[in-house]
């Protein structure tokens, strides 16, 4: 008989095996499943082969990357697990793993030998250090969520990172593009906080391109010393995992060991704690995202120039910015807790207006909240437009009134020249023009002051910056108004010269003006007086009279366009628009001077200060003789615009 026999094949022998055995190539797919996998796990090879390892457990797929992961960086490894039958059935085994290579020596796969283990005890011990190390885990996982600073969380999963893993050392990088930094460290120099390098060559772009969790590298298999980490001594072996959050690589988790020695529980805590860190950071991120929205929102609050409040379902006020403060006179701490002190509007009706105990006109929105059962209340000052509104009625008013007279009687002396012109004779016709000439200026002058206030709201206005005597303009409009004073008595205290800077002709619009509305309102017998004061830089011309004077408070309100001081029911008897001053003031302003209103014991001062001219007086020319001569208080439309 021969002794030769045909020698076993490899295909034989795992057919025949009572373990399973089953291979794993690069890609983590099943590249084979011999008869006793199948008869243990109850998967056909056709089942499995070419798709994922399908008997690991959820809860154990990170133990069974670490160790593959450790394998593939070192020496073979068996422990104590449990994993899944087809009918979902668990069973205890032991798993002897080793790493598969090809002809050129490079790793090509794992493959996987698995029986069941009769070792009760052993698998019992190895469950309770594994229900240790998953409470242990649980603790580090409450302390990280403890606190929603991203600062602070990247800080404690550092910390915890060492005496969770075992590691030496440890660190959390941040990616940014192609790049990667170093933002959180334990058990390293401080100066390496920062550290910034490209993701490309880092260990961490490594880990990414292979598509893995995890990724071991130790000083067997790769040099470590052109890395950051080298600052290290001793350094041998480095363990880092990938930190998602919502879903995208957002770091990653090193742990470094340069005396203490890494399994495959220490690669499966990095993992388990690096996924508890990815939804810790990502809480961080979206408290750290709430908060900057809540102090944008917070600064346009405080910033706008309207009242916000926001109200409880009951009314009451939760919140009051900076502007409500200011409108209402009320603080926060005063209004909190209470009903806002004006009247609420209907909920997205119409605004309220309402004029508070300040005397500001508030115009108020409600709109409501539908999440928190709250309301927002708007408020803004309406006040200017309020007072405009006034100001447009009574211009309306005052515009009709003044129009109405001069209107009916060239309308009426028209119709009746019309109508009579033949029987009135020469002399009743030239007088009916002359009326109806006379009243067609006084419209005119109308118009034209009105437009000239128009200008003068709008900034159109210019005027002339030159040397002019002030004496001999003031004479001027003095002659010009006797013929109109007949019932009072006009004086001009000043004599000689005394030179200013500005336009002579507007200036001359200004006097004008002070000495119509002084003689208006002065009693017959009464005296209106004209003075000026010489000072060191300035002229100050004073206008008195004897009149009704002035109301206590509305010195400076008289400036203002369509305001009558006192009553105007009182006023009836003394025609105008109520623009006359408002012109004046900006004329005078206009030429680097100024005027104001006095209450005296009886009647009112006006007061005109103009800058002073102090050059030669052979230097002046007669500026005020070119100006035309017998102004009255009609020649307003002599002023450039």
């Amino acid at each position: 008989m021969s002794s030769e026999r045909a020698p076993l094949s490899a295909e034989a022998v795992l057919a025949s095996s009572a373990d399973a055995v089953i291979g794993i190539d690069g890609e983590l797919r099943v590249t084979l499943w011999n008869p006793a996998a199948e008869r243990m796990f109850g998967w056909t090879a056709a089942e499995v082969i070419g798709g994922g390892l399908p008997i690991i457990p959820r809860e154990l797929r990170p133990e069974y990357s670490a160790v593959l992961e450790q394998v593939r960086a070192g020496t073979p490894l068996t422990i104590f697990t449990r994993r899944l039958r087809k009918d979902g059935t668990a069973v205890d085994v032991r798993v002897s793993t080793s790493c598969v290579h090809d002809d050129h020596g490079r790793h090509a796969g794992w493959a996987l030998v698995l029986y069941p283990s009769e070792k009760e005890g052993q698998a019992q011990t190895s469950a309770m250090e594994r229900a240790r190390l998953v409470r242990r885990l649980t603790d580090v996982v409450a302390d990280i969520n403890a606190d929603l600073s991203l600062k602070s969380v990247l800080d404690r999963i550092i910390s915890s990172l060492t005496e969770l893993t075992g590691a030496d050392a440890g660190g959390f990088v941040l990616l940014n593009e192609n790049r990667v930094k170093l933002v959180s460290l334990t058990h390293l120099s401080e100066e390496l906080h920062g550290v910034s390098a490209s993701l490309e060559s880092s260990l961490f772009g490594e880990l990414l391109r292979s598509g893995k969790s995890v990724l071991l590298a130790n000083s067997d298999t790769r040099s470590l010393e052109d890395l950051i980490w080298a600052d290290l001594p001793g350094l041998h072996t480095i363990a880092l995992c990938v930190s998602n959050v919502r879903g995208r690589p957002y770091g990653a988790l090193y742990a470094l060991y340069s005396q203490r020695k890494v399994g495959h529980v220490e690669l499966e805590l990095l993992e388990l704690l690096t996924a508890h860190a990815g939804v810790a950071i990502g809480n961080a991120m979206a408290y750290e995202e709430l908060k900057l929205q809540r102090l944008r929102e917070q600064a346009v609050v405080d910033s706008s120039a309207d009242g916000i409040a926001v109200l409880d379902s009951h009314g009451r006020v939760r919140k009051w910015n900076r502007s409500a403060a200011e409108l209402t006179g009320y603080s926060f701490e005063m209004m909190e807790g209470r009903h806002p002190p004006f009247p609420i509007p209907d909920a997205h009706g119409e605004p309220v207006k309402h004029r508070n105990e300040g005397g500001r006109w508030l115009e108020i929105l409600m709109a409501r909240i539908p999440d928190t059962d709250e309301w927002v209340v708007d408020f803004r000052d309406i006040s200017a437009q309020k007072a405009l509104e006034e100001e447009r009625e009574f211009f309306l008013a005052s515009t009709g009134h003044e129009l109405r007279t001069p209107v009916t009687v060239i309308q009426g002396y028209a119709a009746l020249l019309s109508r009579k012109g033949e029987r009135l004779g020469p002399e009743g016709r030239q007088e009916a023009s002359e009326i109806i000439l006379d009243r067609a200026r006084s419209l005119a002058e109308l118009v034209e002051r009105l437009r000239l206030g128009s200008d003068v709201a709008s900034g159109e206005m210019t005027v002339d910056r030159v040397p002019f005597d002030l004496v001999e303009l003031l004479g001027q409009s003095v002659t010009a108004f006797r013929p109109l004073a007949e019932l009072q008595d006009l004086t001009l205290d000043t004599d000689g010269t005394l030179w200013t800077v500005g336009d002579p002709l507007v200036t001359g619009m200004v006097i004008d003006q002070l000495l119509e509305n002084a003689l208006k309102f002065s009693p017959s017998g009464g005296t209106v007086r004209v003075k000026v004061e010489e000072g060191e830089d300035t002229v100050t011309i004073h206008v008195d009279d004897e009149g009704i004077g002035i109301d206590p408070g509305d010195e400076e309100r008289i400036f203002e366009r369509f305001f009558q001081s006192g009553e105007r029911g009182d006023r009836r008897g003394y025609s105008g628009l109520g623009i006359g001053l408002y012109i004046v003031r900006q004329l005078v302003r206009e030429q680097g001077g100024e005027v104001t209103a006095h209450r005296l014991e009886n009647g009112t001062r006006m007061r005109v200060t103009l800058p002073r001219h102090r050059g030669e007086e052979g230097e002046l020319g007669a500026v005020v003789s070119e100006t035309p001569q017998g102004r009255g208080g009609t020649e307003v439309s002599s002023v450039k615009a």
